[in-house]
């Protein structure tokens, strides 16, 4: 068969899931060849060559009829062409004549063989057809606003008529498809033909009646299936049931996701740009694919850096194999903008003040503006490749203004948002000029999770501070989260609000760790080899495991000078206690972190040269990014895990400390965490220090290492139950249970 088909709001239009089971289909069946016919000019057209998820067009007709062309080759179908040609008598000639028309104006496109213009009431449409006659021209008019003019008798059913007589298709085989007036010419022909759901009014008056013509209750790609399915001669091709999707379930299934960065990695392997995986144990990303693996559809958003000036980024699968409905959509952004939105803008404005570091903040209001921009594109991709009623699922902060850009364009999607850092309390979060646009943005939402309740309540705090507010419903804290007994602790959580008009649900959802990589990497004989020898080189000493990235959240310095006076204390440990540093540098040109490191590097030189021997260094530093199957051998090795920053949405690294302990048949470590990082209010077993306090620092340490065995394996194992069952899967699960509950009456999700 030939299926002949218009693209905008045809094959490229309808539910995600049709288009790419539609494209799938014709990949896979050799029987079927594919024609696009479209107004577009060639130009527009080729974009979608290089779309690996769209099938390759056998022929193209473009130009509404005026240029035909070989897919493959794109050399123009002769004779056809040339007959065409031969009516035309050129633009120029066409544009002198029509100069004095009013209303008329030219529309800037790639166009061959044809002239396309807007029009308004003021043009005189007969006068426009009676030159049009007199130069043996045709003029078409569609949507109330456009016309075109085009040679004599050539549209897009005429050139589909001599290419299907050229090639010797059969009549019976044909299958036309289009959803607009300008389509028209296509159910002309006779051939069969499907007008998609939701067609333009004037196709469908047009098409009414036509035997030949099944006018599909599905949008695009899905009223071409379910046309196949209703013509018995192509109803072989469909399997699965494929067809009828009414208007009202569309959407239900589809998922966005919008993320800083893709699942992969692009590595250019053997002289080949290929798909790797990252290098991160992060465990969010097979978190978040994990919702695709039963085959539901989505798209993940993220931006990419536009390496060769202008390239245009298309949709890929990012694995058709393991997520045959999930494609990349990527934001092309160059160098400098994102260095601008992400590096500069989001680390100097918004970094210190999500961490209460008022003193460091920078604004910009032209950085801002940009910041803007790029927040605009993610949420202009999401209203283009979203299904109608999809669920949007945004992360993070960079992405502040995306619910508000998002809810104008598509007021029926369901708009999810998580807080990766933490929110800070509303006489911190409030000094920003643009306070007012952010929490607007975030106020069109459905549903908003954070780490702990502490930033839910902050939050609720900041929107108070803007509009009035009225709680509809609170939870009880207890006994997932500390209270009373720590820094970050509260009794209730705000779980419903009642802000400007809208209702949001809010819920604090701690990030896991990926409990299933860990146990994978600890089981690896390499990694128990690498305890082993580790073990023996630092036999008779006690090792104290620091873990973080360089940033002056994480508190290093008041770490390093902690440990310095910890030393002072203890003379009698000296040669008995080590501390290894593992310090990740941060992304490159974050040039804010320069000055910590310069003082970092000078404040270990000066403890190391002045209580070192020849037989023992007390601080070992590593300013270097490190492979997770290292890390895990530190963890395992690690008899304290000192995890200090002055503030930290979460840490996770806490939790891998403790998810690898917990793996050894006799755990014996021990965790100290900062009372100021979000997991303290999780980890009620842990020795919990305020990082503010070198007095309370050192005596946190001193108690860990002092604790007697029993102690400290009831400790680690009541931790190690805290954290396998809230691990990575478990935070994925009930944060998308929480948005799909979000409208209905019931919620069932316990904190």
């Amino acid at each position: 068969m030939l299926l002949a088909t218009d693209l905008d709001g045809t094959f490229l239009g309808g539910r995600q899931a049709d288009r790419l089971k539609l494209y799938r289909l014709i990949r896979e069946q050799e029987k079927i060849r594919l024609l696009f016919v479209t107004g577009r000019g060639i130009e527009s057209v080729m974009p979608l060559l290089d779309n690996p998820v769209i099938p390759d067009p056998d022929y193209i007709i473009c130009d509404v009829g005026a240029t035909v062309l070989n897919g493959q080759t794109l050399e123009p179908v002769q004779p056809i062409q040339s007959e065409i040609e031969r009516r035309w008598p050129g633009a120029l000639a066409i544009q002198k004549r029509m100069r004095k028309i009013k209303g008329l104006r030219l529309q800037p496109v790639s166009q061959q063989r044809r002239c396309s213009f807007f029009y308004d009431e003021r043009t005189d449409i007969e006068a426009v057809k009676k030159i049009a006659a007199e130069m043996n021209l045709d003029v078409l008019l569609s949507a109330g606003k456009f016309l075109d003019i085009l040679p004599k008798n050539i549209n897009k059913g005429s050139t589909l008529k001599r290419l299907v007589k050229l090639m010797h298709f059969s009549s019976e085989d044909i299958l036309v498809a289009g959803d607009t007036l300008n389509d028209r010419s296509l159910y002309d022909t006779e051939y069969k033909g499907v007008v998609v759901g939701e067609a333009e009014q004037a196709l469908i008056a047009y098409t009414n009646g036509m035997p030949n013509v099944l006018q599909a209750r599905s949008q695009g790609a899905g009223g071409i299936l379910e046309s196949l399915k209703y013509f018995p001669e192509f109803s072989s091709y469909v399997s699965n049931g494929a067809g009828t999707v009414t208007s009202e379930a569309q959407g239900d299934t589809q998922l966005l996701v919008m993320y800083h960065r893709f699942p992969y990695e692009m590595k250019e392997i053997d002289g080949t740009e290929k798909k790797v995986s990252p290098k991160s144990p992060n465990g969010i990303i097979p978190s978040l694919l994990g919702f695709f693996s039963d085959g539901r559809t989505g798209a993940w958003i993220a931006w990419e850096e536009v390496r060769n000036k202008g390239k245009v980024q298309t949709d890929r699968y990012i694995d058709e194999n393991k997520y045959p409905n999930l494609i990349a959509s990527g934001i092309a952004l160059t160098k400098k903008e994102i260095d601008v939105f992400y590096k500069l803008f989001s680390k100097e404005a918004f970094w210190p003040v999500i961490f209460s570091f008022a003193d460091k903040v920078r604004f910009n209001h032209e950085q801002w503006e940009q910041y803007v921009k790029v927040n605009r594109l993610f949420a202009e991709r999401a209203a283009a490749e979203a299904d109608r009623n999809a669920t949007v699922w945004i992360h993070e902060y960079n992405l502040w203004m995306v619910p508000g850009i998002l809810r104008q364009l598509r007021p029926d999607v369901k708009i999810g948002f998580f807080h990766h850092t933490a929110f800070p309390p509303a006489d911190i979060f409030n000094i920003i000029p643009w306070r007012r646009e952010i929490i607007g943005s975030m106020l069109q939402c459905d549903y908003i999770g954070f780490h702990i309740p502490r930033y839910v309540e902050n939050f609720v705090d900041v929107v108070k501070s803007h509009t009035p507010v009225n709680i509809r419903s609170a939870q009880s804290c207890a006994d997932r989260f500390l209270t009373y007994s720590c820094a970050l602790g509260v009794d209730r959580m705000t779980r419903e609000i009642d802000a400007g008009g809208r209702i949001i649900r809010l819920g604090a959802h701690p990030v896991g760790i990926n409990m299933k990589n860990i146990r994978e990497i600890f089981a690896q004989p390499s990694t128990q080899e690498r305890i082993q020898k580790m073990q023996k080189q630092t036999e008779g000493k006690k090792i104290i495991l620091s873990v973080e990235r360089l940033d002056y959240v994480k508190g290093p310095l008041e770490k390093i000078n902690a440990f310095q006076t910890f030393l002072e204390r203890n003379p009698q440990l000296h040669g008995k206690v080590e501390l290894i540093n593992i310090c990740t540098p941060p992304a490159s040109g974050m040039k804010v972190y320069d000055k910590i490191l310069t003082e970092l590097e000078q404040a270990i030189g000066k403890i190391n040269g002045k209580f070192a021997r020849l037989d023992w260094v007390p601080i070992h530093f590593f300013f270097r990014s490190v492979p997770f199957e290292e890390v895990v051998t530190y963890y395992a090795v690690a008899d304290v895990a000192w995890i200090t920053p002055l503030r930290d949405g979460l840490n996770l690294v806490a939790k891998e400390y403790i998810g690898v302990q917990g793996l050894k048949p006799a755990p014996d470590g021990v965790l100290v965490i900062s009372e100021f990082a979000g997991a303290s209010v999780e980890l009620s077993y842990a020795i919990r220090t305020n990082p503010y306090d070198i007095k309370d620092l050192v005596q946190g340490l001193e108690q860990a290492l002092s604790l007697d065995e029993a102690e400290k394996k009831l400790r680690m194992q009541r931790l190690f139950e805290q954290v396998t069952h809230y691990d990575i899967e478990n935070w994925g699960k009930t944060f998308m249970h929480e948005l799909e509950q979000t409208g209905r009456e019931e919620h069932t999700v316990p904190l």
